[in-house]
């Protein structure tokens, strides 16, 4: 991922600096951006002149990357008239004749910050993001506050009020519920994904402007949901570390239809400062390692796995056991992810070797293709609840969910009962190249292996089921996507054309060892009749590597001459 600064970054600084946003004074313009370098010794004082009489409001907010900014309506900032954080804004309800609005900037750590701050007016009939907010310090409060975790993403906001002109009184936040009050208005809750692979400051500060004001963030952002003045102001979405995120929500009011926005702000659901696992590098060693063999696997499987039928049965078995194990030992037990993993891929090699024995023992072929199209079945189910199909409101209910997923799921072995040698060569060639898919997102980003990794984190979470799950996809992703069809067509036309004249399945291979056996013993024409048993032959060959690390005995006489 790229972090280094660019060019164009300089050039940002340099403007900055020739506009003078860390001399002490930041003159601002409504609706209009101005980078500005923060430091926490010296506030930079922002101001706004001439603010129009039919502005009522002006919403004033400064983003940085990494590093926390205190903005204040003081120069000594309070709990109750200043906010800190990397995306904070603040509301100035202007009073009548007043034309000048100003803040007060400065970083909280040592070093200067590169942020970027805008304001933004509105009138008396537009809503007023955090009007009636009662949970946090700010009367007033149009932030969107952020939690992450690596499984979800968790933002709240405070419930807007009603506009209103200057000098007036604000409307009554629990007057009642009717349509003259704050009950009316609407949330739209957006989202938008930053380049995929780039953590760069610059590319945040020109991405962040998109979502800042109205018609800017419908045009720009993708629009997840809408609540009423009924549901509570938090939402859920789906974690996605090292890719950037920017939420945002408008508020609608549809009496004057008039929209106001809250403060844009941005996640990368990971750490910049961490040494291990940050923002750059996200793949542990382990499971690189991991992934890497099992495509290894997988890809010889895609283009080869009818050919050799107990390793096709071995991959197959290896998936259902780990994935099973794994879910298993996560949810009972505190052991590190690492220690996880490696008990997960020996319980997988076991459970790969156990079909493998399975079939030679009953040599089932519907027993091991029920489960090899179950695999297929859940790789396609789990691809059909990634698409926006998997957000929609019954699915957050867990029983509509599974009974959907494994009737889907199911749906898989039942069509092609009467055809398995075309199941098999499917499977082998759809979830071996799969494979391959999960061993790039090693390496780079890729939407692609949330396919499976959101269903894993819905069966190890019992809260994942309230989170949206949208993820972007931008050219990787369709490169990406574009390998996976090549690899699976590839890999299921070439084993189609090689095995159509070959028999469908091997023989079953007990009774086959069964009946060499019995012939063996009773036909003394056939060499092998002669061969000794098993355990007569071990000894032969000890004996023989017994002789080997003897010495030899010196020839000629040992006893004493006579005398």
């Amino acid at each position: 991922m790229r972090v280094s600064p660019s060019p164009a970054l300089f050039l940002l600084l340099l403007g900055v600096l020739r506009h003078g946003g860390a001399s002490g004074l930041l003159e601002l313009s409504l609706g209009k951006f101005r980078n500005v370098l923060l430091n926490q010794t010296n506030p930079v004082e922002a101001v706004i002149r001439n603010i129009a009489s039919n502005v009522t409001v002006v919403i004033f907010q400064v983003h940085a990357q990494q590093s926390d900014v205190v903005i204040s309506f003081d120069k000594t900032p309070s709990v109750n008239s200043s906010g800190t954080g990397v995306d904070k804004g603040l509301v100035s309800i202007l009073r009548p004749e007043q034309t000048v609005c100003m803040w007060y900037l400065r970083a909280l750590d040592a070093g200067q910050v590169l942020s970027t701050a805008i304001s933004i007016p509105y009138m008396e009939k537009d809503p007023i993001p955090g009007g009636c907010n009662l949970e946090f310090d700010l009367e007033v409060d149009p932030n969107i506050y952020l939690d992450y975790t690596l499984v979800d993403i968790h933002i709240k906001f405070a419930p807007a009020n009603l506009g209103y002109t200057r000098g007036a009184n604000p409307p009554s936040c629990d007057s009642g519920t009717g349509q003259n009050s704050r009950w009316r208005l609407r949330y739209d809750v957006y989202q938008y994904f930053l380049p995929e692979n780039d953590l760069s400051e610059m590319v945040l500060m020109s991405h962040i402007r998109k979502m800042s004001g109205v018609q800017s963030i419908k045009a720009n952002g993708i629009k997840m949901l809408t609540l009423t003045a009924d549901d509570k102001t938090n939402v859920y979405f789906s974690s996605l570390p090292g890719q950037g995120v920017i939420y945002n929500v408008i508020v609608w009011d549809p009496l004057w239809n008039s929209s106001a926005a809250y403060i844009p702000v941005h996640t990368y659901a990971c750490s910049f400062a961490d040494l291990v696992d940050n923002c750059s590098s996200l793949s542990k060693l382990s499971t690189k390692v991991f992934f890497t063999a099992f495509a290894v696997l997988g890809l010889f499987t895609c283009f080869f796995g009818h050919r050799f039928w107990k390793t096709d049965l071995f991959f197959t078995g290896f998936i259902v056991t780990a994935f099973i194990f794994f879910v298993f030992i996560t949810r009972i037990t505190g052991l590190s992810y690492d220690v996880r993993l490696i008990l997960t891929a020996v319980a997988g090699i076991i459970g790969g070797l156990l079909l493998v024995v399975s079939w030679w023992r009953f040599g089932s072929v519907l027993l091991c293709m029920f489960v090899i199209g179950l695999v297929l079945g859940f790789l396609f189910s789990a691809t059909l609840f990634f698409t926006p199909i998997g957000n929609y409101r019954v699915f957050r209910d867990d029983v509509v969910f599974w009974v959907t997923f494994t009737c889907v799921a199911l749906m898989i072995p039942v069509l092609f009962i009467g055809c398995p040698r075309i199941l098999n060569i499917l499977a082998s060639g759809i979830v071996g190249s799969y494979t391959v898919i999960l061993a790039i997102a090693c390496y780079v980003y890729t939407s692609l292996a949330y396919i499976t990794l959101d269903l894993l984190r819905r069966v190890l979470n019992n809260y994942f089921s309230r989170a949206y799950t949208n993820v972007p996809f931008q050219r990787n992703d369709f490169i990406i996507l574009s390998v996976w069809a090549m690899l699976a067509l590839s890999g299921v036309t070439v084993q189609l054309r090689r095995e159509r004249s070959e028999v469908p399945f091997p023989p079953h291979p007990y009774l086959t060892w069964k009946r060499e056996r019995e012939r063996r013993s009773t036909n003394v024409l056939d060499p092998s009749h002669h061969i000794p048993p098993l355990r007569e032959r071990i000894h032969n060959k000890l004996l023989h590597i017994k002789v080997f690390f003897q010495k030899d005995q010196p020839a000629g006489e040992r006893t004493p001459l006579l005398l």
